[in-house]
């Protein structure tokens, strides 16, 4: 465990570092963010004793670093600056071995086992064991950042300082080494302080972040208690956004352009939209901001083309995905681009209307067939085996939507569906109540996003009040179409 208490200091008689106490427990990151020149690595400096402390103290487990000689702070506390002197043509097993310095007992003291045992660790750790007999000068900038890394991980220290350990590395040997770092902490008890530029590397492996400013401690605490959106574009005088990773419980921040109108917005209109035999297409000249619960491309994205593909009844694939990306190819569809929806209604049967509204228009198209339709309080009764849906629908905004917006235009339109749904009496066949849909629907809201941001879409809401409108009288003409057919 480090814990540094009103610690400041820096070069000379000028304080960079001023008045920074935090402490790291054993088996934890911490880690440094900042904007240039905020005294990240000055700090990193000062805590290992390269630069003087004008105040406060460094304890590492409860004993005060200046008790300690070099050769036992060494033992203790390991280093990786961010610059590093290389001036003679060590190899990388020499370079590595540097490490094991403190441990050595005299000037002619034997190599240990224990001594290779820590290097070879290191270097597999680092993935540089292939390069062990290889002169550090032929490395890349990267493979010799991997070495330096390995350096530190060979001191066996209970303390790790890294200034910019990913720095000149790409994504795979960034991934890596943090894993790496990870595995040590989390396995090993090592206790460690590390700098990073990026924020969003520094949310996923560190479990506490300290965010500077001036030489201050601006922010402390974990990930998504320090990397909040105002606070980090009043620091950083840049937009940014925050939202969730898709697998861990971490925040990420995205970079947001200076000029938010920095190109033009196409709008959607019903004229739009063509009808094949095979399904409805919808291309648009720019990417529409889209929330869908669709086969193919589902979720959040940005796409120009959307489809809803009419299949047999009895379609029954068993890779869906696999055969939807090459129905795509077979159309010359960019798979990246494009949303897909599968109904088993005919494509002749969609319904789609257009409703205006001070901030734009909302187009809504509908393909409805009802004779498998469900009353979702007692879908628990039954034992059905899946099949494609017949219920789609989709929802285009010529506006700009908020995140929450989008999320209560979905709630919008389900609730709409299914007014619809019992204003046409349209009952569950197996229970004799109204139905709510069908087992397998499928919803897509889509935006230009262009005009002045709407924050909320519930149906108080003007869009809502479109949505709401549109999604029941096209899903009733949708019902009806169905009805003639059949």
């Amino acid at each position: 465990m480090i814990v540094v208490e009103h610690l400041s200091g820096g070069y000379e008689d000028v304080p960079i570092v001023k008045d920074i106490s935090f402490t790291v427990k054993k088996g934890k990151i911490l880690g440094i963010l900042g904007p240039n020149g905020s005294g990240k690595s000055t700090l990193l400096k000062v805590m290992s004793g390269i630069l003087p402390a004008t105040t406060g103290t460094i304890a590492i487990d409860g004993q005060n670093i200046l008790s300690y000689n070099a050769r036992a702070l060494a033992k203790k506390m390991a280093v990786l600056p961010q610059l590093h002197a290389n001036a003679f043509s060590n190899t990388v097993r020499e370079a590595v071995s540097l490490g094991r310095y403190p441990h050595q007992t005299g000037f002619f003291s034997s190599w240990s086992e224990r001594d290779e045992q820590a290097v070879q660790h290191a270097m597999l750790q680092t993935g540089v064991k292939r390069y062990e007999h290889t002169p550090m000068e032929f490395l890349s900038g990267g493979e010799q950042q991997r070495v330096f890394v390995a350096q530190a991980l060979a001191q066996t220290a209970e303390v790790l300082l890294l200034d910019e350990p990913t720095n000149h590395l790409d994504i795979a040997h960034q991934r890596q080494i943090l894993d790496m770092v990870r595995k040590e902490a989390v396995e090993c008890g090592l206790t460690v302080v590390m700098v990073l530029h990026d924020m969003n590397l520094a949310s996923l492996y560190c479990d506490e972040l300290l965010l500077m400013e001036s030489g201050q401690m601006r922010a402390f605490g974990a990930p998504h208690e320090v990397l909040i959106a105002s606070q980090i574009e009043e620091i950083y005088q840049a937009r940014v956004a925050t939202y969730a990773h898709p697998e861990i419980p971490k925040p990420q921040i995205t970079m947001m352009p200076a000029a938010i109108d920095y190109q033009q917005r196409a709008v959607i209109k019903k004229e739009h939209f063509m009808i094949t035999e095979h399904f409805i297409h919808l291309q648009s000249e720019i990417p529409l901001k889209t929330v869908s619960s669709a086969v193919h491309n589902p979720g959040i994205g940005w796409h120009n083309c959307l489809l809803n593909r009419s299949v047999p009844g009895d379609y029954v694939i068993s890779d869906v995905k696999r055969e939807v990306n090459e129905f795509l190819q077979r159309g010359d569809f960019s798979p990246t681009n494009t949303v897909v929806m599968l109904t088993a209604v005919p494509t002749a049967l969609v319904a789609i209307n257009e409703f205006y509204a001070p901030f734009g228009s909302v187009i809504v198209a509908v393909t409805a067939g009802v004779g498998n339709a469900v009353d979702v309080s007692r879908v628990h009764e039954r034992q059905d085996e899946p099949y494609i849906g017949t219920i789609n629908t989709w929802v285009i905004i010529n506006g700009c939507l908020s995140d929450e917006a989008f999320f209560q235009a979905m709630m919008t339109a389900t609730e709409a569906k299914t007014k619809a749904l019992q204003s046409e009496n349209i009952r569950d066949e197996r229970s004799g109540t109204i139905a709510t849909g069908t087992a397998t629907d499928s919803l897509l809201i889509a935006a230009t996003q262009k005009g002045k941001e709407m924050l909320y879409g519930g149906p108080i809401t003007e869009v809502g009040k479109m949505i709401a409108k549109g999604v029941f009288e096209t899903t009733v003409q949708a019902i009806r179409n169905y009805k003639n057919q059949f």
